[in-house]
């Protein structure tokens, strides 16, 4: 069984956040490859980013690994809200 991007970053982030009912990915294409910008409610931004960003390096890194087993390139954007989703 295989899964897209889109779930394997959804496995990911769902475990880490407390409202996991607003977590919003898009997936986009282009020439540089696949963009996944993620949104998720303004309290579980901590937890998405991390201590000096460690969490989002260590989910991009994830996501480097997944797309070159799957032969394309995975960019990971966190959009910071300006309120709560």
């Amino acid at each position: 069984m295989q899964i897209d991007d889109t779930q394997f970053l959804l496995n990911i982030i769902k475990p880490l956040v407390e409202d996991q009912e607003n977590i919003k990915v898009v997936r986009t294409v282009d020439e540089m490859g696949v963009l996944l910008t993620l949104e998720v409610n303004k309290n579980d931004m901590g937890k998405i980013i991390g201590r000096e960003g460690s969490t989002a390096k260590a989910i991009r890194t994830l996501l480097r690994v997944f797309g070159m087993k799957n032969n394309s390139r995975l960019n990971l954007k966190i959009n910071e809200p300006t309120e709560a989703l």
